[in-house]
């Protein structure tokens, strides 16, 4: 986990294994998938909120995340999560159609950074970025792309025959 202020935390398990949140100031500001799970801190009406959403997500029966975040970004890294959340349940983009997106089109591998940055994965549905030819790429979170497959699956992302050659591959 990066250096982050946070006043709050929880942690649970789910599909995915533990998840941990963090908050400041009723945002949440860091979410981390794998691991140990955080010592809690303090109460958070926000972090509750979160929990209960993942968990209906993880388990199907919610397309919707829109608990409160705060970022902690470059304004391009800013400017590519706010891409990110434009990417509707379901649907996928390409590192290229986000970086035009974002107004830079020749900016592929600064999206991939600030893909790979992000700090609130799953809210920030960095999952959904797919390579330029539909391939499944890295996944920071979890246990990487079995967890990105897993939660392309969740959102009936597999139509692509790369991804479905990656998945048969992974499983």
């Amino acid at each position: 986990m990066t250096n982050i202020n946070f006043d709050a935390s929880l942690s649970f398990n789910s599909p995915l294994g533990v998840i941990s949140i963090y908050s400041l100031n009723e945002h949440v500001v860091q979410l981390t998938i794998g691991g140990e799970p955080s010592t809690p801190l303090g109460r958070s009406s926000t972090l509750r909120k979160a929990e209960r959403q993942i968990t209906r997500y993880l388990n199907g029966k919610s397309q919707t995340l829109d608990f409160e975040i705060a970022g902690h970004g470059t304004p391009f890294q800013k400017a590519v999560w706010r891409a990110l959340e434009s990417i509707e349940f379901g649907r996928t983009l390409s590192y290229g159609q986000i970086a035009q997106l974002c107004g830079n089109p020749k900016a592929v591998r600064a999206v991939g950074g600030a893909v790979a940055a992000n700090p609130v994965p799953l809210r920030i549905p960095c999952h959904r970025v797919l390579g330029s030819t539909g391939q499944v790429t890295g996944y920071t979170p979890g246990l990487g792309i079995p967890t990105k497959l897993a939660l392309l699956k969740l959102e009936g992302v597999g139509s692509n025959t790369s991804f479905e050659r990656l998945a048969n591959i992974q499983t």
